[in-house]
């Protein structure tokens, strides 16, 4: 079985490492990068989906959220999930999306 670990050397900002390490709570120097790494793949695949959109306008997203019982330390979802119905629409071709 291959190994999917590679051992390389590179030169970082020992300041920018420390703030990663730091931001991300890692104790290592890998685990630092590795979770750098992963949000940048993250955040890359979050900007493909947002570019081919939800199915949804704007209106319909806002209504399908409930702010007066949202609490972002609360984990849970709320008790009582607010009823939202969709149109459907077409969503656009990821070659017409720029």
């Amino acid at each position: 079985m291959p190994y999917s670990f590679m051992k390389m050397t590179m030169h970082i900002d020992e300041k920018v490492l420390s703030e990663v390490m730091r931001l991300t709570g890692s104790t290592s120097k890998t685990g630092a990068v590795e979770k750098a790494l992963a949000e940048m793949v993250r955040r890359s695949q979050l900007k493909s989906l947002l570019k081919e959109g939800l199915g949804m306008t704007a209106s319909e997203i806002k209504a399908s959220f409930d702010f007066e019982t949202y609490d972002a330390l609360d984990p849970k979802p709320p008790s009582k999930a607010k009823n939202v119905t969709y149109k459907k629409t077409s969503r656009p071709n990821k070659s017409s999306v720029k």
